[in-house]
């Protein structure tokens, strides 16, 4: 979606809106955290995000590795940078290929700094001088795909004061085709506006969006006030500086000072604020929160669809997956991402191609094995087990081995059934409540256009042992309105599916569209993700050492133990797999692996459930 789309919403409806900038770190845990980090803020709210171009070198590189991670695998709506610093036209023309690929459709054009060495700007050879130059080849190669960001410069910049000149400029870079105006940080809003004045008449009409730093710390607000020479107003410096050394304290006093800037700006007719967020949350949220902002339970996110949306290329008008990864987002694109069936929506030919091997980056456990033993603790039965899921349905802990996300909101109406079950030993993974018919627009349930209705079959994912199995078959099959599949890591299927296509348990009614069936169940995507499932529980257990009751306890339940899930085909009946599953209960819930040395003369030790570890004789 185009950006000046976006801003055009909020001039329509009145309603303010903000965007995240974010700039690529310089370690891979870094990125990695980014991502983690970039993920949760989304659920701020945010229109969009952009993220800042590295002049040259891996870090030019890495800027669009990271576009195509979230507009691909974190669906975030992204604006790329792109200098031309140290850039000729075959690099700028490969960094929009890239970015084309990803899904990508906005573009920040800059000339950029000067490296570091250089002490004054100057183009790369067979480069472009100036931004304006960037904007026309942009334009030239790719037309009106990429709607193209251009900088403002409210207080000049480095290497001009003049302010005429660079209004100037900004008409130039209009007229060669930029469509929105991105402005340098500040924090005098008078002359913001007195500035915005003196651009609309020059003839620029295009949206400009204020560029607004949060305060996190008093000398980091010092140091980029400084390096952008920007004007910090004197009541400012009176307030922060009695306080300086409590970084607590700067906070809130920031938050406050951030904030009333940003409600100056929104009374001057602006509509949407874009804040540099130097990859921190705090400070950013703060000033939401200020602002109130925040999604709440009375004013949720609104979402197309139960799932994240992925935005890369041909893939906008996806419309129905399996349920089974919805709590593995990434892992499912990233296994999908060579199909071609995702520009009509539809599931029904997506049998033919197979799903993306188990090796490809981003599928297994992710995490080093000491952050996970951190994470996790070390279990030493099944009820140390489900004492860990148990947590996380209490919000004790944001992720398990088997979901990258945090419980979802609509898992209250179900938790105290969970928690049943986990303590029990039936290991719960994966769950949804059944919903009847509730308005699109409903703070938990609702997705999807407005004035619609949301319909959902409950459903249920677990881990049993193979001792209760069979009973839980029995009672299921003898359930009219229970269908379920169940499967070994070996690939020993049960089901009594009528058929192998998709059953839909998830589906919207919309004024105006077809019914929408966004999740299914469905056998052969099942036994995709059966693969997946085991190989996260196998990773889980090799963060432990070979002789430990943890590396054994897992490894066990992985080697035996069934994956089931279960639907109930009649959505008017929210507690009937419940019901069905009634006092169920796994054996040995208590029981610890203990070891035993048989054949130590050929180094290997032999537990008592059957479980071997290879080490080293002592």
């Amino acid at each position: 979606m185009h950006i000046r789309e976006m801003l055009a919403e909020a001039d329509r409806t009145g309603n303010p809106s903000f965007s995240f900038e974010y700039f690529p770190p310089k370690t891979a845990q870094g990125v990695q955290n980014l991502y983690d980090r970039m993920e949760r803020m989304n659920h701020f709210g945010p229109k969009f995000i952009d993220i800042t171009w590295g002049a040259g070198g891996r870090i030019a590189e890495l800027t669009c590795e990271m576009v195509v991670q979230a507009q691909t695998y974190l669906g975030l709506e992204t604006c790329m940078h792109l200098t031309c610093t140290d850039m000729g036209e075959e690099k700028v023309n490969d960094a929009l290929r890239k970015a084309y690929k990803a899904g990508c459709t906005n573009i920040l054009a800059l000339r950029g700094d000067p490296p570091r060495e250089t002490e004054k700007w100057q183009a790369t050879e067979g480069g472009f001088h100036y931004a304006r130059d960037l904007v026309a080849h942009i334009r030239k190669i790719y037309a009106n795909h990429f709607d193209i960001g251009v900088a403002g410069y409210p207080e000049g910049c480095d290497d001009n004061k003049d302010e005429d000149l660079l209004l100037d400029h900004l008409k130039e870079k209009v007229d060669m085709g930029a469509t929105f105006i991105v402005t340098q940080m500040f924090y005098d809003v008078d002359n913001f506006i007195r500035w915005v004045g003196k651009v609309r008449d020059r003839g620029i009409t295009i949206p400009i969006l204020p560029g607004i730093m949060p305060i996190a710390t008093y000398g980091s607000f010092l140091r980029r006030a400084n390096h952008m020479n920007c004007k910090v107003p004197d009541a400012w410096m009176t307030a922060l500086e009695p306080i300086k050394n409590d970084d607590v304290a700067v906070r809130e006093i920031g938050k406050t000072l951030v904030a009333e800037m940003c409600r100056k700006i929104l009374a001057a007719g602006v509509r949407h604020l874009h804040f540099y967020t130097m990859n921190l949350a705090q400070a950013t949220r703060m000033v939401l929160e200020e602002l109130d902002w925040m999604p709440s339970p009375d004013r949720p996110l609104k979402q197309a669809l139960p799932w994240k949306q992925s935005l890369g290329l041909g893939r906008r008008e996806e419309d129905v997956r399996p349920i089974f990864w919805r709590n593995r987002n990434k892992s499912y694109v990233l296994r999908t991402q060579d199909w071609d069936e995702f520009p009509n929506g539809r599931w029904g030919d997506s049998r033919s191609p197979a799903f993306g091997e188990l090796d490809a980056y981003g599928i297994g456990l992710t995490g080093t094995n000491e952050q996970n033993r951190k994470k996790w603790g070390e279990p030493q039965s099944v009820k140390d087990i489900a004492h860990l899921f148990i947590r996380f349905l209490n919000k004790d802990i944001e992720y398990l081995p088997w979901s990258e996300a945090p419980l979802a909101s609509e898992a209250e109406l179900i938790k105290d059934d969970l928690i049943d079950l986990n303590q029990r030993g039936l290991i719960t993974i994966n769950s949804q409540p059944s919903v009847n018919g509730v308005k699109s627009n409903h703070p938990v349930h609702g997705w999807g256009p407005p004035n619609g209705y949301v319909y959902q079959k409950a459903y249920l994912e677990l881990l049993v042992s193979p001792e209760i199995f069979p009973e839980i078959q029995r009672r299921i099959e003898n359930h009219p309105d229970l269908t379920y599949h169940a499967v070994t890591k070996s690939g020993n299927l049960h089901t009594n599916a009528p058929s192998e296509g998709p059953n839909a348990v998830t589906w919207g009614v919309f004024p105006g569209k077809e019914i929408v069936q966004p999740t299914i169940v469905e056998s052969i995507s099942f036994l995709a993700w059966k693969d997946e499932a085991f190989r996260l529980g196998v990773d889980w257990a090799r963060c432990y050492e070979a002789s430990t009751p943890s590396r054994l306890v897992i490894q066990k339940m992985m080697d035996t133990w069934y994956l089931v899930n279960i639907v109930n085909n009649d959505f008017h009946s929210p507690r009937t797999i419940f019901e069905v599953l009634g006092d169920l209960k796994a054996a040995d819930l208590d029981k610890v692996p203990k070891l035993k040395i048989e054949g130590a003369a050929n180094g290997v030790l032999h537990s008592t459930n059957g479980i071997e570890a290879s080490t080293v004789p002592r």
